[in-house]
């Protein structure tokens, strides 16, 4: 790595972040774990736009790690509803139940330790620990590896592990230099800058140059195209699934059931779920009242498009249990209950 790129890395950073980054976000300017944690955990994969809303509810709702790892599971789901990624809410539930059986409700103090909790991989692990604990260890989401990979023009393949492996360890150079220089506060600002750096500047399409703070020293818009940074030959590959819901309605109570505990929506609660439309049209058949189709619901996860269909029965009298086991809820009760988001986009 060039001697320029480790020497004014950093400092260049840091004196941009404090002037040009964001300094506002409700989690910033804490050294409060719980809350940095909490922010992380929302962030993954998630709009700072989006996760505003839901980190103050459940910050009003459990307002201690505590409070969050005594809380039901089904309590935490319901919270997170309509955030997406829901193996994070189970993480952060379980995380919070460890915290506060292994470590007596206080959050570790080093990356090494945070990252033995449930739901924190190394890279969430360090960012705590450089925010809170002003520890010196780097961060590697995906806006830093974009932002470094395109500052090194990094040719590794981030489909590899060994090549991650070895920008893990350039992450590592380019920290602020040790010594008695280096403040708590300079660690917090550096970090941040990375973040802020890649989501506002260094964008995946168009990234914004003339305004990066380290255009001079980066080797990708050196050699005339940033955007081929970083290069990972493995593509996710999209599917399609298409599911049918059955709408069961009696006296203003829907039936719901559970979701397994793997997979998709696992522990949330649904409308019955059925592959195909002729495997719902033959348990409905057993309800002996007609059907109303409702309208189609196109969901996009990370992996697949998913169109959900929809058919509705009012019944006059519930049917008996077994094949429509489940729970049946108030329609005004629904809110409460860990529901995926197009199923609240259809209760509307």
């Amino acid at each position: 790595m060039p001697k320029e790129v480790v020497d004014f890395f950093a400092p260049r950073l840091v004196a941009w972040q404090r002037s040009h980054g964001r300094n506002s976000l409700p989690w910033q300017n804490t050294r409060d774990p719980y809350r940095v944690w909490l922010s992380e955990i929302m962030l993954q994969q998630t709009q700072v736009t989006t996760v505003l809303g839901y980190y103050q509810r459940f910050l009003e709702r459990f307002p201690t790690v505590l409070d969050l790892g005594a809380a039901t599971l089904d309590e935490v789901l319901a919270l997170w509803a309509g955030l997406g990624y829901y193996s994070r809410a189970r993480n952060l539930h379980a995380c919070a139940q460890a915290v506060a059986s292994q470590h007596a409700g206080q959050f570790p103090g080093t990356a090494a330790a945070l990252q033995e909790l449930p739901g924190i991989g190394r890279s969430t692990a360090a960012a705590i620990a450089a925010f809170c604990f002003g520890e010196r260890v780097a961060i590697l989401d995906g806006n830093v590896k974009r932002v470094l990979t395109r500052l090194l023009a990094f040719e590794g393949d981030m489909a590899s592990a060994a090549e991650e492996k070895k920008l893990w360890l350039l992450a590592t150079e380019l920290l602020p230099a040790q010594g008695d220089q280096m403040t708590a506060d300079q660690m917090t600002a550096y970090t941040q800058g990375l973040m802020d750096l890649g989501s506002g500047v260094c964008t995946a399409r168009s990234p914004q140059c003339l305004l990066c703070p380290v255009s001079e020293l980066c080797a990708g818009r050196a050699q005339g195209e940033p955007t081929r940074f970083p290069i990972k030959t493995k593509k996710l590959k999209r599917s399609r699934r298409e599911n049918w819901w059955l709408w069961l309605e009696h006296e203003g109570q829907v039936l719901l059931s559970q979701r397994p505990a793997t997979g998709v929506w696992a522990g949330l609660w649904s409308l019955p779920m059925y592959d195909d439309e002729a495997a719902l049209q033959q348990a409905a058949s057993a309800l002996a009242t007609p059907l109303e189709p409702m309208p189609g619901i196109k969901h996009v996860l990370t992996h697949f498009d998913w169109t959900l269909h929809t058919q509705r029965a009012e019944l006059r009298a519930r049917p008996d249990s077994g094949q429509f086991d489940g729970e049946w809820v108030a329609r005004e009760r629904l809110a409460e209950y860990a529901l995926p988001a197009p199923l609240k986009k259809l209760i509307g």
